[in-house]
């Protein structure tokens, strides 16, 4: 078919990684005030969901395959 590529389905589920991650970034140093391991893990995990959404959402097609 000749249209095939325009009739996949292109939802991979970025934007919400990088709404997650945001999230996590910006309230998580504020929940976890008394406790600073948990609060450096989720400041982690917050940068990290987010680069993956970042990459899902704008780069993945970018990426020239060899």
């Amino acid at each position: 078919m000749v249209h095939a590529e325009h009739n996949r389905s292109k939802n991979s589920g970025g934007f919400v990684l990088i709404i997650l991650g945001a999230l996590l970034l910006f309230l998580a140093p504020n929940i976890y005030q008394d406790m600073r391991e948990l609060g450096t893990m989720s400041l982690i995990g917050g940068i990290t969901i987010g680069s993956m959404g970042f990459y899902l959402k704008f780069l993945r097609g970018r990426v020239k395959k060899a």
